[in-house]
């Protein structure tokens, strides 16, 4: 039987959303109910986009109600799996008339609790709709589905002499980068993701369709209106659903060369990343490792690496002008006490120095095998990283905690990646305290508690101290005008 405007499970006033949690002990789903979703509802969702399309198997709704965060599994009540934009808008509408909460889901690989559907409702998982669907080579652009991930385009990009460099480690849908504002190691260089989305096709919560940037548009630049590209980029799925990108692609450089540095120190390591900036040397990557962490990373990917404070650079360029690079960061190292360069130029040698960087979070967790990890995200000005990095370092090691840090120093932002026992509650207590004085550390020093990862469930309390109480009702008021019943992924940033 058809629903009619305003019937269906949870045809009620919108709830308020719950006050931001503590990091609490980590546990797997609990066995969540029957889906309280009634019979009419599923088969009207059946009806928009066939039977096997449709989920309510309790193994699913657990799948989709969890990403790689420490939060919680919060199981949605069914999952569905549109394959064209139009079938979004049609479950979008009927979602939207029953008054019942939607969960866009890419990848999973999120790490703030970002697909948790805390209030249940319908999980879109936007995965089959993979499709790239134009490639402008002369423009250096590209539009994808939510379904494209980032190696995906890269291998189609291959032999066309452009890439995309937003590199958040993960195999993270490009679409689920653009919801949470993702970036990475070659942010320093090429940006995060918000400089390198032209324009998104949006879903809005009642099945309308927005283009954010006008249908068709990819304009390098535009100055017509206000910037709703910015707007849903970092958004975290409250606002639509992104079921379009159009990319900015770039050229491959003509020649790349990668090193490691060691130090003496912490501060010695974070105040040449400080020099190199200064000097103006261009690098694409620029990554740092406190001695734990390095220590960590050489063991787990058996390469030859000191347990030193460390920094990974990377230099793109032409033949000619890699050279001079090279001399300029050599120079700034050596002024700094660092040691140990040993170019890699091949690919090879430069994908393992590379691989041993993006696996450093099961490196971490390789150090107390059956704990669990957390990792923070904070962001600060250049001219305040080796402070509050000194400071951070400090105030973990006072606090009895392991957490080996790792950063994209180049543009300011570093990671504690905390590894706990989960059967703990006083040591959970203390990594909770230790984020909280650390997003304080980060805001006290004119930076963000969140520079790539996004807010999610855990850091809204934060939040309202970094915006303000009225840049937060701001915020409220934006998501009162596109969402006014709160059902785009409910209890999620505010």
């Amino acid at each position: 039987m058809p629903l009619a405007a305003g019937e269906g499970p949870r045809a009620m006033a919108p709830r308020l959303n719950p006050p931001a949690p503590a990091l609490t002990v980590p546990s797997p789903c609990l066995p969540p109910p029957q889906c309280p979703l009634p019979p009419d509802f599923v088969e009207a969702l059946r009806a928009v986009v066939g039977g096997n399309n449709v989920s309510t198997a309790m193994a699913v709704r657990e799948q989709h109600g969890h990403d790689e965060s420490m939060h919680a599994c919060a199981p949605p009540d069914a999952v569905v799996w549109p394959r064209a934009v139009g079938q979004v808008q049609e479950l979008a509408a009927l979602c939207y008339r029953c008054r019942v909460p939607m969960v866009p889901f890419g990848t999973g690989t999120g790490l703030e609790g970002g697909v948790n559907a805390v209030q249940g409702g319908v999980c879109f998982d936007l995965s089959r709709m993979d499709a790239i669907v134009e490639l402008s080579l002369e423009d250096f652009s590209v539009v994808v589905e939510p379904g494209v991930t980032r190696k995906a385009l890269n291998s189609h990009l291959r032999g066309t002499g452009l890439w995309f460099p937003v590199d958040p480690g993960a195999d993270a849908s490009l679409c689920g980068m653009a919801a949470t504002g993702a970036s990475g190691t070659n942010a320093v260089r090429y940006g995060t993701m918000r400089p390198n989305v032209l324009n998104l096709r949006v879903v809005l919560p009642d099945g309308r369709l927005l283009h954010t940037a006008g249908p068709g548009r990819q304009a390098r630049k535009r100055a017509a209106g206000y910037d709703l590209t910015s707007l849903f980029v970092g958004s975290e799925g409250t606002l639509g659903f992104l079921t379009q990108a159009t990319l900015r692609l770039h050229p491959l450089p003509e020649a790349t060369a990668a090193t490691t540095a060691t130090f003496p120190s912490v501060q010695a390591a974070v105040a040449c990343t400080v020099q190199v900036l200064q000097a103006a040397v261009p690098v694409a990557r620029m990554e740092f490792l406190d001695e734990v962490m390095a220590g960590a990373c050489g063991r787990f990917s058996g390469l030859e690496l000191p347990a030193a404070a460390t920094l990974l650079l990377e230099l793109h360029g032409s033949r000619h002008g890699l050279a001079e690079q090279q001399r300029q960061a050599e120079e700034i190292v050596r002024l700094n006490g660092g040691s140990g360069l040993a170019w890699a130029e091949e690919p090879e040698q430069r994908g393992q120095l590379w691989a041993m960087r993006h696996s450093a979070w099961y490196a971490a967790l390789a150090l107390r095998p059956g704990c669990q990890g957390y990792s923070t995200d904070v962001c600060v000005p250049i001219s305040r990283l080796p402070d509050v990095v000194v400071e951070t370092k400090r105030d973990l090691q006072d606090s009895g905690l392991t957490g080996p840090m790792v950063g994209h120093v180049g543009d300011g932002n570093f990671h504690c990646l905390l590894v706990f026992d989960p059967q703990d509650p006083a040591e959970a207590q203390r990594v909770h305290a230790f984020t909280q004085r650390l997003g304080r550390r980060a805001l006290a020093a004119g930076g963000t508690c969140t520079g790539e990862h996004g807010v999610g469930l855990g850091k809204r309390a934060l939040l309202l101290e970094e915006l303000g109480q009225e840049g937060l009702d701001t915020l409220r008021r934006i998501k009162a005008a596109l969402d006014p019943h709160n059902l785009m992924n409910p209890g999620k940033v505010l």
